[in-house]
Order: C-alpha cells, then sequence, then structure tokens
C-alpha cells in the first residue's frame, strides 16, 4: 500500500512538471496541446501511461516549434483531430479494447469454424 502511495505522489509531481512546460509555451500552443490532452484522454485505457509519453513528445515537439517561431498550425496541420489521432495511433486506447472485445464474443458464439468458413470464401 505504501508503495503505491509513493507512486501516487511520484506521479503526480511528474504530470505538474510536465504541465509546467506547458505553461512556459506560448498561449496558442498551450491552447492546442490541453485541446490535444483532452482529445486523447478520451481515448486511453489502463493507466494512461502511453497516453503521457505520447504528452511528452508533442511538449518536445510544440518547445522546438515554438523555438523555431513557427505558428503551432504549421506543426499539426489545421485538422488537428487527425493530427491527435496519428498521435494515438499505437497507444493503448479504450476503442481498441471494445474491437477486440466485440470480435472476442462473436467468435466465442459463433465458433472457429464459422471464422474458418469465412476465411475460404
Amino acid at each position: 500500500m505504501l508503495e503505491w502511495i509513493k507512486k501516487m505522489i511520484g506521479d503526480k509531481k511528474e504530470y505538474k512538471m510536465m504541465m509546467a512546460r506547458v505553461e512556459a509555451l506560448p498561449e496558442d500552443y498551450q491552447f492546442v496541446f490541453k485541446k490535444i490532452q483532452t482529445y486523447m484522454w478520451n481515448f486511453s485505457s489502463g493507466n494512461g501511461i502511453d497516453m503521457l509519453h505520447i504528452q511528452y513528445e508533442l511538449i518536445d515537439l510544440f518547445e522546438a516549434g515554438a523555438a523555431e517561431g513557427r505558428p503551432v498550425l504549421d506543426i499539426t496541420g489545421e485538422d488537428v483531430a487527425s493530427f491527435a489521432d496519428e498521435l494515438v495511433a499505437n497507444a493503448k486506447t479504450y476503442f481498441a479494447k471494445y474491437r477486440e472485445g466485440l470480435n472476442q464474443s462473436i467468435k466465442k458464439e459463433l465458433g472457429k469454424e464459422y471464422y474458418l468458413w469465412l476465411n475460404r470464401m
């Protein structure tokens, strides 16, 4: 139990440090980061570690862009949702979990023979 509490406190400190980096960005970068972050959390699964790693990479990218004086939409493109989708494409998401659950439930109900028959067609 004590280890869990220590981890939670450490994670909270790490998150605060990450967000301090975001707060140091220009306002337009902060706004876009926070919107992408909110969007990403809608898809996270498990403890969200995959999403945090992606967010760190996004901060690095945004810091580099801001240092070069580039507008934030030069980095993300105008379709920010598609940009965010690409970021989470390889992360563990609830969407992937639900897809797998759907396929497994059908496979369980219909049996392997049905899938073998489909594959022959």
